[in-house]
C-alpha cells in the first residue's frame, strides 16, 4: 500500500503545482525589476497559490468521480486524474474537506494580502474563488474552463503577486502576463484531448468538444505562434526585456507539440508525446520568463 503522504501527493497532483511556483516566480521577478521584492511576501503568495490550484484539482477530482469520468478515461502521465478515489485509497469525504480547506488557507492568505497591498486583490479572490469552486461543474460545461484558466490560474496569478509585493499595477505587468495565460490555457486544452470521450460522456462541453480535434489542432498551433509572437514582439517593442528571449529555446518542444497534434490528435498513444512537451514549454517558458527579469 502507498505511504500516505505518496497518496495524498498524487490526490492534488502535485507535479502540476509547479505551474504555481513558476507564476509566482514571474511576479515576483516583475516587483524584483521595480526594486520591491520581498522574501515574505514572495512566500505568502507562493503558499497560497499553491493552496488554490491543489483546491481546483481536488474539486475536479471530486466532479470527475462523481460523474463517472474518471472511471472510464484512460489515464496518461499528464491527464485523467490520479484514480485514488476509484482505487479507494482516498474517501470522497476526505476529499471534499481537503478541497475546501485548502481553498480556505487560499483565501485566508489571499485576504491577508488584500489588507496589505490593496482592495483590487480582493476582485481577483472572488473571481479566483468562484473559479475554483465551479470551475468543473459549470464553467467546462459551457466552453469556458480554457478561458477562466488562462485568467485565474495563469495570468491573474502573475499580476496578483505583483501587487501584493508593489500595492501598484501598470501596463507592462498586464502584458507580461498574457503569455502565461496563453501558457496554462493551452496546458489545459491539450491535456483534454485523451479524455474528450469520457468528458463527452460526463456532461462537459469544454472547447475541443466544442470544435473537434482537428480543428482544436489547428486553434493549439495557431494559439502557440500568437505565444511567441507576442514575445518577440514584447522585446522589439521594449516592454520586455532583451533576456526574454531566452524562451525561445523552448521552441523545439513547441515544435514538437504542434507537429504530434496536427498529425495524430487521433492517436491515444503518440499524443501523450505532445502533452510531455506541452508541459515542459509551458514550464519553460514561464521559468525562463522569471529567470529573465531576475537577471535584467
Amino acid at each position: 500500500m502507498k505511504p500516505k503522504i505518496a497518496v495524498w501527493a498524487a490526490q492534488i497532483r502535485a507535479p502540476f503545482l509547479l505551474l504555481a511556483v513558476a507564476l509566482v516566480l514571474i511576479g515576483g521577478a516583475l516587483a524584483h525589476e521595480y526594486g520591491q521584492f520581498g522574501f515574505l511576501l514572495f512566500f505568502l503568495c507562493l503558499a497560497g497559490t499553491v493552496l488554490a490550484h491543489a483546491s481546483v484539482n481536488l474539486f475536479n477530482e471530486l466532479s470527475d468521480f462523481r460523474t463517472g469520468i474518471d472511471s472510464i478515461t484512460r489515464r496518461t502521465p499528464f491527464s485523467g486524474g490520479s484514480g485514488n478515489l476509484q482505487a479507494g485509497l482516498t474517501s470522497e469525504w476526505g476529499v471534499r474537506i481537503a478541497a475546501w480547506c485548502t481553498l480556505a488557507l487560499a483565501g485566508a492568505i489571499g485576504l491577508y494580502l488584500a489588507w496589505r497591498s490593496g482592495w483590487i486583490l480582493l476582485v481577483f479572490i472572488l473571481v479566483g474563488g468562484l473559479t475554483t469552486v465551479f470551475y468543473t461543474s459549470r464553467l467546462a460545461k459551457f466552453a469556458m474552463g480554457e478561458l477562466f484558466a488562462g485568467m485565474c490560474l495563469g495570468s491573474m496569478v502573475v499580476v496578483g503577486t505583483f501587487i501584493a509585493m508593489t500595492g501598484e499595477l501598470n501596463t507592462t505587468v498586464l502584458l507580461a502576463s498574457v503569455p502565461p495565460g496563453i501558457l496554462t490555457s493551452l496546458l489545459l486544452f491539450l491535456n483534454e484531448f485523451p479524455d474528450l470521450q469520457a468528458d463527452s460522456s460526463g456532461g462537459r462541453r469544454h472547447l475541443l468538444i466544442v470544435l473537434g480535434r482537428s480543428v482544436s489542432a489547428r486553434v493549439y498551433t495557431v494559439s502557440l505562434g500568437v505565444c511567441y509572437g507576442f514575445i518577440v514582439w514584447g522585446v522589439a517593442s521594449g516592454v520586455f526585456p532583451v533576456p526574454m528571449l531566452i524562451t525561445l529555446l523552448t521552441l523545439p518542444l513547441a515544435f514538437k507539440a504542434a507537429v504530434i497534434t496536427l498529425k495524430h490528435h487521433d492517436d491515444f498513444e503518440k499524443m501523450i508525446a505532445a502533452q510531455g512537451a506541452n508541459v515542459g514549454l509551458v514550464l519553460g517558458i514561464d521559468f525562463l520568463m522569471a529567470i529573465a527579469y531576475f537577471i535584467h
